[in-house]
């Protein structure tokens, strides 16, 4: 059963002053498609609200917080945090799980600790908040409950996403992975690489890095959140 959403904000010290946007981003379609004749609205149009809010403030944030950063460093700074994997994590600090309305089918197969779930329904309620109160209201949160997550607000915590993968691929008996270095960019001193990650030779991902093991780590992070959508 979910949690009473009125916990949450008293958990995260926030008052919405809407409160339809905040049932919205805990809504799932599949709760939607279970309740057609209530009217509900699930939290698909808010996830892409929030990820765009995320964008913004995450890019920020770094900007200030490394100024010894070139773009290319800071873009792929961001990718590392602004992916499903550190999504989920934020969303299961927060328990976030514990508050989304799901349709029976959903509940009873794991939706409510499903990681791309979660992850939407964190984008959801960022895109609420932000509708709700407003871009300051938003990075106020952020830097409350999220930056500290982040290392000691320095660089993101190395995520393993090539075993997450591996293991994912495992589970689902999917196929059998394959990483290829598919580009090598610049001179030898600021090499930089392109990995290409195939699943029973279809590919699934791609990411670039200074090294090959960091190029593999990308790809396989945009890999993770491909596949399990």
């Amino acid at each position: 059963m979910h949690r009473n959403l009125d916990q949450l904000q008293e958990q995260l010290g926030l008052r919405f002053r809407q409160k339809k946007l905040l049932q919205q981003a805990f809504t799932h379609s599949s709760y939607v498609n279970e309740h057609r004749m209530e009217k509900h609205e699930d939290n698909e149009r808010l996830e892409f609200l929030g990820d765009a809010v995320l964008e913004l403030t995450m890019s920020e944030y770094l900007y200030n917080l490394h100024k010894e950063y070139s773009e290319g460093e800071l873009t792929k700074l961001r990718a590392s945090i602004v992916c499903e994997p550190s999504l989920v994590h934020f969303a299961q600090a927060l328990n976030f799980g514990d508050f989304v309305r799901l349709g029976k089918g959903e509940e009873m197969t794991g939706g409510r600790s499903r990681p791309a779930l979660l992850a939407d329904v964190f984008e959801a309620f960022i895109g609420a908040l932000y509708l709700d109160q407003g871009l300051e209201a938003a990075k106020s949160f952020l830097r409350q409950f999220v930056f500290p997550l982040l290392d000691g607000a320095k660089k993101p915590q190395v995520q393993d996403y090539k075993t997450q993968l591996q293991e994912y691929v495992q589970q689902q008996n999917l196929g059998t992975l394959e990483y290829r270095i598919v580009q090598e960019k610049g001179p030898a001193h600021d090499r930089e690489f392109v990995s290409e990650v195939f699943m029973d030779s279809q590919s699934v991902g791609m990411g670039t890095g200074r090294s090959k093991k960091e190029a593999e780590q990308n790809a396989a992070c945009q890999a993770l959140s491909k596949i399990r959508k």
